[in-house]
């Protein structure tokens, strides 16, 4: 049987599942797709490091070009992460006619364009499934399984650090802090989160899938984020007491020809399949007009789940350029969608107040929220200490900007001691 050659750049926590991967299953691999693997040569940083997995130190190199300039390695796996020099790997691997398999969000959402540019003029594959959701096999289902849907929206829980956190919050109890602590221990959580907990990363993998699911590149500065950092315990007990689950949501829409795009946090129906989504697991929900509502869920991340998606990947690719069957690239589109003003992104809202207890105060908060045409769905007051009040409020739908400027009215009253947050609430 034929050997297939690859190299690997960056042997971290993936390159290793990919390597246990193709070590355990290498014989229903080759059945599946009629060559054997070989892994020819990694790109390490330090040839002598301790490693999880043994591997021969021949195969080792901290020399890119002893990959590149193999003329006997057809396919090129970057999985080093990272902007660069991860971007220009993967086009110097492109431009030598080597296919790409890369599992980097950022990327595939920041420079899709000038890769796929490259890999078309060169007549060559990249795959990217495990870029989102780990192993959940996200990528594959938007551009093959739903192809015949017009597909309406996705809602994504695409972050597991995040969701690990909140999971901690909810059913421990425990602020914030702690259950980052908690989740860099379990190495959930990088040393720096911020790329997590602010939303930088969900925002890469929604720039993925909307672009695929609408047929449209994907501008990442145009979509709206919020991070998880402010979400304090009250705010978890509230949700509880309204029937709500707190997750970091990644939310596309399209209507009438324009897109909605945010990550947030939001409150969401406790008896909605994302909101028992918990601890680091992933869940994609789409909706399309044929097959109606859809679920993915899975780990989304670690060595085997993502390791599972990049394997699956060089399968595609070999199936499609060694076997003699056919495959439709993914090529750049031309039709722009038009990304909505988030301005003008509607929904109910949460608003949490550390007002002091005396009469008027609400009065003078419910008489602003008129005046910005903002309506109160529901109310509850609960004491903090003495004179000072917790005032919590549920709106019915209104527009960000309207509830922004109602707050920036709301805080310069006497009573008003803080504006302690404000959540969405998601609905469908």
């Amino acid at each position: 049987m034929e050997k297939i050659k690859i190299g690997l750049l960056g042997f971290g926590t993936v390159g290793q599942g990919v390597w246990k991967i193709l070590n355990s299953n290498m014989k229903e691999i080759a059945l599946k797709c009629g060559h054997e693997i070989e892994i020819k040569k990694i790109l390490v940083r330090d040839v002598n490091k301790k490693r999880e997995v043994n591997v021969p130190k021949h195969i080792l190199t901290t020399n890119p070009n002893e990959i590149f300039n193999d003329e006997e390695i057809k396919i090129v796996l970057e999985l080093i992460g990272g902007e660069n020099p991860a971007k220009e790997y993967i086009l110097e691997a492109a431009r030598l006619k080597k296919h790409v398999v890369t599992a980097n969000k950022l990327v595939v959402a920041n420079h899709a364009e000038e890769i796929f540019k490259v890999i078309n003029d060169n007549n060559v594959m990249i795959c990217y499934e495990a870029s989102v959701g780990g192993g959940i096999p996200i990528i594959r289902s938007i551009n093959e399984s739903l192809t015949a849907n017009r597909i309406k929206e996705i809602i994504g829980i695409v972050n597991g650090t995040t969701n690990y956190i909140l999971t901690k919050m909810t059913e421990d109890g425990v602020e914030f802090k702690d259950a980052l602590k908690e989740a860099q221990r379990l190495g959930y959580a990088e040393a720096d989160p911020t790329l997590d907990i602010e939303g930088y990363d969900t925002v890469y993998k929604l720039a993925i899938m909307s672009s695929l699911s609408f047929n449209t590149p994907v501008n990442v500065n145009l979509i709206y984020r919020e991070g998880i950092t402010k979400i304090k315990s009250t705010d978890i007990e509230y949700a509880k007491k309204f029937g709500y689950a707190i997750k970091l949501l990644a939310i596309a829409k399209e209507e009438k020809g324009s897109l909605e795009l945010r990550v947030h946090p939001a409150m969401i129906n406790k008896n909605h399949p994302i909101a028992n989504i918990r601890d680091s697991f992933n869940a994609i929900y789409i909706r399309g007009n044929a097959v109606g509502d859809l679920l993915f869920c899975g780990r989304g991340a670690g060595d085997l789940p993502t390791g599972s998606a990049v394997v699956s990947d060089v399968i595609s690719i070999i199936r499609s350029n060694f076997n003699n069957t056919s495959f439709v690239q993914y090529e750049n589109n031309n039709h722009k969608m038009n990304v909505k003003d988030s301005n003008d992104y509607v929904s109910k809202f949460y608003v949490r107040l550390n007002v002091k207890d005396k009469p008027g105060v609400l009065g003078q908060i419910a008489a602003i929220l008129g005046h910005n045409n903002v309506s109160i769905l529901s109310v509850t007051q609960d004491v903090l200490e003495e004179h000072n009040v917790n005032l919590v409020f549920i709106t019915h739908e209104a527009k960000h900007k309207q509830i922004v400027n109602s707050l920036e009215e709301i805080k310069a009253l006497e009573g008003i001691n803080s504006v302690e947050n404000v959540i969405r609430i998601y609905e469908e």
